[in-house]
């Protein structure tokens, strides 16, 4: 399993295809289902026999971009994840003309023991400041639904900033009402970005 990088708590790995069980645990929880994916159940063949071989093979398509499984070094357990990708490669964003071909998409998805660590905010900002001064990335965008207040707290501590509100279709989200398919879009310029500043923070 090869690492992407560190951080002071944090380990982002390379997914293999052993990790099946790790995700399907972890999209298993009801309140990771509800802000992950609306509360859509994950099948366990799909993320053995499609998520998974997709991630995989972002790690030969791109050298900074990907899905990276996270492991808390304190436990060396798997906790969940984050990607930095092609926002492009999101169907939901792209269903919903919410992005541009230059926008690098952030996300992070962790197990509901993990939460309120400050977990999320550490490896995103880090995966930020690699964006922006190794990447080649001009611009980074994030999207959570409207009452994850965690995660748009997340975002903004990772230095991203209101952009627009949208809504998740019925088609996308189910399992949602409309009132909670509201969402909102986060988005930092590397022209806004200044890295000496950014790690004072």
């Amino acid at each position: 399993m090869k690492v992407f990088l560190e951080t002071e708590r944090l380990v982002l790995r390379q997914f293999i295809l052993e990790d099946t069980d790790n995700l399907f645990e972890l999209d298993s929880e009801p309140e990771v289902r509800r802000w992950g994916n609306g509360g859509n159940p994950s099948d366990y063949k799909t993320i053995q026999k499609q998520t998974l071989p997709k991630w995989i093979n972002y790690y030969e398509q791109y050298e900074n971009y990907g899905i990276w499984a996270v492991v808390e070094k304190l436990s060396n357990k798997f906790i969940g994840w984050f990607h930095l990708y092609p926002a492009a490669d999101s169907k939901f964003a792209v269903d919903l003309n919410l992005v541009t071909d230059n926008e690098i998409a952030l996300g992070y998805r962790f197990k509901t023991s993990s939460w309120n660590k400050g977990y999320a905010t550490e490896g995103s900002r880090i995966l930020v400041a690699k964006g922006f001064t190794q990447g080649n990335v001009s611009r980074v965008v994030s999207w959570t639904l409207l009452e994850n207040k965690a995660s748009i707290r997340v975002m903004e501590k990772a230095g991203l900033k209101f952009e627009k509100e949208f809504i998740f279709t019925e088609t996308q989200l189910p399992n949602l009402k409309p009132s909670e398919r509201q969402a909102v879009k986060y988005a930092l310029n590397k022209d806004e970005f200044d890295l000496e500043n950014y790690l004072l923070k």
